[in-house]
């Protein structure tokens, strides 16, 4: 579905007692404040610059928006780590034209909340206009939200809920993709045929599993979480029907005593895939959807033809495997979506679903937002207010 709008224009930002002339349309650049990183690494190799190139339009259906929050996730502090390095340059740059370590200064963020400052030639003003709110994950190959400025496309942006301040509605975007990804396109789940249905979340706590509890039991399923002891008030009140504690022993135990269910979404990956196929209901269409997977991991090791040729090796070779079994076996995938966050706009604004922000930072505070995601054990989402960065240096 194409977004379109109208001819860019020379405009005027004034950002505090800054004021800056910028046109997205053609090669006049201007810098901005980010956080980049110069070469993958550890926490030290954040970098904070007011010198960050301004993002361009350079297709007609893209979008500027100024962020004003970003949401962190895990893919970050992995992909600062340089995880899936080999896959995202080969999205930037398909034909291998550009040198190696062409993506640095690399800016990284996932979620975004924002304004439209700038609309490319073929973004309709049906769909967007300068100054429309907005809410996007950014996909992993593009630059991200850790900056003041950000170009999307417009199919990948979409009107952020009215009853969200910025910093909560950063929050929601990447893991409602992830989980939509997931549960919709590969579970086959939706608003018709999730009522009664048995679902299991393993790692119920995080961005991901918080997401997918509330838009599950909005549509009428039956919801089992595993967390650790001290998440359990968090799930219930998001309202999980049945929690399982990790910590209290081995976690299959007491799920295997449980009735079977017709869906488990794996957010925690190890040894699970072990017993968690066996917990499904056999010959009923039962699905194991698992967001751990090594398809990444196989391309940064093998190389993009090897590694891609391994994972489907692999995944075909276990979707037989327990298919003989009666049960089917998946991975689930991020794929930015702006059709899906409209829907879940309408449901935020139904008061259906709410953002969980587990802890809030400011912009010169990004090493330490990230520290705190690279620790795990997330009860949330952590959220970065963005802003000139007049309190960092560089």
């Amino acid at each position: 579905s194409d977004r379109r709008l109208r001819t860019p224009c020379v405009k005027t930002l004034v950002h505090g007692d800054q004021r800056r002339l910028f046109n997205t349309s053609n090669s006049r650049m201007t810098i901005m404040p980010a956080w980049v990183i110069d070469r993958y690494g550890s926490n030290d190799v954040l970098r904070f610059t007011k010198n960050a190139g301004f993002p361009i339009i350079n297709y007609p259906n893209e979008v500027v928006v100024q962020v004003h929050a970003a949401g962190l996730n895990p893919i970050d502090v992995s992909m600062r780590g340089g995880y899936g390095a080999a896959t995202m340059a080969m999205k930037r740059d398909p034909l291998n034209i550009n040198q190696s370590g062409s993506e640095f200064p690399l800016i990284l963020g996932r979620d975004m909340s924002g304004v439209i400052m700038e609309c490319g030639l073929d973004v309709a003003s049906a769909y967007f206009k300068e100054g429309d709110e907005v809410w996007a994950a950014i996909p992993p190959w593009k630059q991200g939200s850790l900056a003041e400025f950000v170009v999307l496309s417009a199919n990948e942006v979409s009107k952020k809920p009215k009853c969200l301040s910025h910093i909560e509605a950063a929050a929601v975007p990447y893991v409602a993709a992830t989980a939509w990804s997931a549960l919709v396109n590969t579970g086959g789940l939706n608003k018709d045929n999730c009522a009664k249905k048995r679902i299991l979340i393993l790692g119920g706590s995080g961005g991901v599993g918080t997401f997918s509890i509330q838009m599950l039991k909005a549509w009428g399923a039956h919801v089992t979480v595993t967390c650790s002891q001290n998440a359990e008030r968090l799930v219930r009140g998001l309202g999980v029907d049945h929690v399982v504690d990790y910590t209290a022993g081995p976690v299959e135990v007491p799920l295997r005593a449980l009735e079977k269910f017709d869906l488990v979404l794996d957010n925690v990956g190890g040894d699970t895939e072990s017993w968690a196929l066996g917990l499904l209901k056999p010959w009923c269409g039962a699905k194991y959807v698992t967001l751990v997977t090594p398809f990444l991991c196989n391309t940064d090791r093998l190389g993009i033809a090897d590694g891609m040729l391994q994972t489907g090796v692999t995944v075909a070779s276990k979707a037989l495997k327990h298919l003989s079994k009666g049960v089917h076996y998946r991975w689930g995938m991020f794929a930015p979506n702006g059709l899906a966050l409209d829907d879940i706009s309408e449901m935020v604004d139904a008061g259906k679903i709410r953002a969980v922000v587990e802890e809030e930072f400011t912009f010169s505070q990004v090493p330490q937002a990230m520290l705190k995601v690279e620790k795990g054990h997330a009860r949330g989402k952590t959220v970065v207010k963005i802003s000139s960065g007049e309190d960092s240096s560089e």
